[in-house]
């Protein structure tokens, strides 16, 4: 999947270009179930992208398996690929993870990641596609 060239205008564009669940997460700020998506357990090569506008988020290199039950990275791509938000809903503080080309919800980053960053994005796979380059 590459980026899509053209970011819907509507709400109603995003629904049809999006599964319900993506919708959800992306567009409504939703979460899925743990361990409900597929690439949690991705070891592949590859790249994961946004699910909303194909762009690149995060690199294969970067996962690792936190045991949380969805997808974690310990870095971005590159540092122009999401955003951070403050998150005060469900009475906590988190930081929410966000596309940087479309704002789609990805998920939160914590601070209990591996080094060498000490992060851990803990994103919804329903937010994300991946692009495998395993050449095996």
């Amino acid at each position: 999947m590459t980026e899509s060239g053209d970011l819907p205008d509507s709400e109603a564009e995003w629904r049809e270009r999006l599964s319900e669940r993506a919708y959800h997460i992306l567009r409504e700020a939703g979460t899925e179930p743990k361990f409900s998506g597929d690439l949690v357990d991705v070891d592949e090569d590859g790249l994961f992208r946004c699910a909303g506008c194909g762009s690149v988020l995060f690199d294969s290199d970067a996962k690792f398996h936190s045991g949380t039950g969805w997808p974690s990275f310990a870095d971005v791509a590159s540092s122009d690929a999401v955003e951070t938000r403050p998150d005060r809903s469900h009475g906590m503080e988190r930081t929410e993870v966000v596309c940087a080309r479309c704002e789609g919800h990805l998920g939160h980053v914590f601070e209990d990641g591996p080094d060498p960053t000490g992060k851990r994005y803990c994103i919804n796979d329903a937010a994300l596609s991946f692009e495998s380059t395993d050449t095996a």
